[in-house]
């Protein structure tokens, strides 16, 4: 599991290093922001290896941590983290999370998505229909039961 982390930080560093070069172009400072979505059936502290690199690294990083009430409260406590930050940020997710930064990443503050294996649905695709075209191995499983009502005899 810490290996998937590593990874995730070397995607991220990468992606930003790609993206501060581009940037540089047009500005003269670098993005040094970074907010972290974490995925469904999860929270933020699965971030803590990335965030501990990145950190290291110098940059500032931000985990946002999603109430996971419903995809709209998601993307309201993302927002909420855009809002904190002192500029231009990345925003990196995994899983679930893709769907969040898609739907959030339309803010000015945002000069990047990095998605690290992580939905990413196309405009105006619900996050339910990416789930129903690309079913994980645990919703293949049987593990996830839906639940039955049952009348009171």
């Amino acid at each position: 599991m810490i290996a998937n982390y590593v990874k995730a930080a070397l995607i991220c560093v990468c992606a930003l290093g790609m993206l501060n070069n581009s940037v540089a172009q047009t500005s003269s400072a670098p993005v040094k922001n970074i907010v972290l979505v974490h995925g469904a059936w999860a929270d933020g502290s699965g971030w803590k290896g990335v965030y501990d690199i990145l950190v290291k690294d110098g940059y500032t990083v931000s985990i946002v941590q999603e109430p996971e009430t419903s995809f709209k409260e998601d993307v309201a406590a993302t927002k909420r983290m855009l809002a904190l930050q002192d500029g231009p940020c990345i925003l990196v997710a995994h899983s679930y999370g893709g769907a969040v930064i898609t739907e959030t990443g339309t803010n000015p503050s945002v000069l990047g998505l990095v998605y690290v294996a992580a939905h990413m649905p196309d405009a105006g695709e619900k996050e339910s229909d990416d789930g129903k075209r690309f079913p994980s191995d645990l919703a293949k499983s049987g593990a996830i039961k839906k639940r039955r009502t049952v009348s009171p005899t």
